[in-house]
């Protein structure tokens, strides 16, 4: 066969191989497509009221709050004060389920980790343990642990960190899969044991990541927490579902409560996001320098 005859066919084969792809593609397009407008049709038509009858009203609800907060303005800066504490106990919350729920997660990181695991067999168990934790939301878990230990805070810290080692556990360990394993081997020829292997031969080298992921986790813990407050987890999501439940004339605590968590979401975002950004070039930069 001839050089020309060789590419010939080495370009049908590649022209062949795009159309397959192009084929599927268009095949799980429509099958995804079909089961989204079945799927909104069967709720469409098990719901209450129609959704398109009912979408002009869209904002009805929105503009009610809004108009009363506005008619109620003085009383803002008073209302802002007033829920204070309840924003500081969100932070709270979600500043110690990272905590608990980093350090959970470096431990499982480092023992489930190929090349760096004190005991390889188990790594299949530790693995699987991060996916029950991923798997199971942090509302179930604390409506449980509110019917064991009663509301308030604690249920949601511990169903935050829980959530947390999980997902912070699969990062990190696929963080670590990419460390440079030398510095491992040369402290283990001088006798060191395996913490010390870890500490002075991994953590500096995972250290900008882990803390970035870190970071971010702890934005979404703060989101988490005012969302358990929903179900009697204490914080500034309790406050929020009271005023709601009040209705009106209670609209513009609602709104207070919004402002704070909203200006609260941003700054923290900010600041994490340039955190983050520092981390990774210093990290990137370290990189070069090695």
């Amino acid at each position: 066969m001839t050089e020309t005859n060789a590419t010939t066919l080495s370009r049908q084969d590649y022209l062949a191989l795009v159309r397959r792809k192009r084929l599927y593609s268009a095949i799980i397009l429509t099958i995804f497509v079909a089961l989204m407008v079945s799927g909104f049709r069967t709720a469409d038509a098990r719901n209450a009221g129609g959704f398109f009858a009912g979408l002009h009203r869209f904002f009805d609800f929105p503009s009610e709050i809004f108009s009363e907060a506005i008619t109620k303005w003085r009383r803002f800066p008073e209302l802002l004060w007033r829920y204070l504490p309840s924003l500081f106990e969100t932070l709270n919350i979600a500043a110690l389920a990272i905590v608990l729920g980093g350090l959970g997660a470096v431990v499982l990181a480092l023992v489930s980790t190929h090349g760096l695991a004190p005991w390889p067999r188990a790594i299949p168990l530790f693995r699987r343990t991060m996916d029950v934790m991923r798997a199971l939301p942090e509302i179930v878990v604390a409506l449980v642990l509110i019917y064991l230990l009663g509301g308030g805070p604690v249920p949601a810290m511990a169903a935050i960190a829980l959530h947390t080692t999980g997902a912070l556990g699969k990062l990190f360990s696929e963080v670590a899969e990419n460390a440079d394993l030398k510095p491992v081997e040369g402290l283990a020829s001088t006798g060191a044991g395996w913490v010390q292997r870890m500490w002075f031969g991994v953590l500096p080298q995972v250290a900008p990541n882990w803390s970035s992921y870190a970071l971010l986790r702890f934005e979404i813990n703060i989101r988490a927490s005012a969302i358990l407050g929903f179900v009697g987890a204490g914080g500034i999501g309790y406050d929020l579902k009271t005023a709601l439940q009040w209705g009106q004339g209670r609209y513009d605590a609602v709104v207070a409560i919004f402002a704070l968590l909203f200006a609260t979401i941003v700054i923290v975002d900010h600041i994490s996001d340039r955190a983050r950004g520092r981390l990774v070039r210093g990290a990137k930069a370290t990189e070069g320098r090695i």
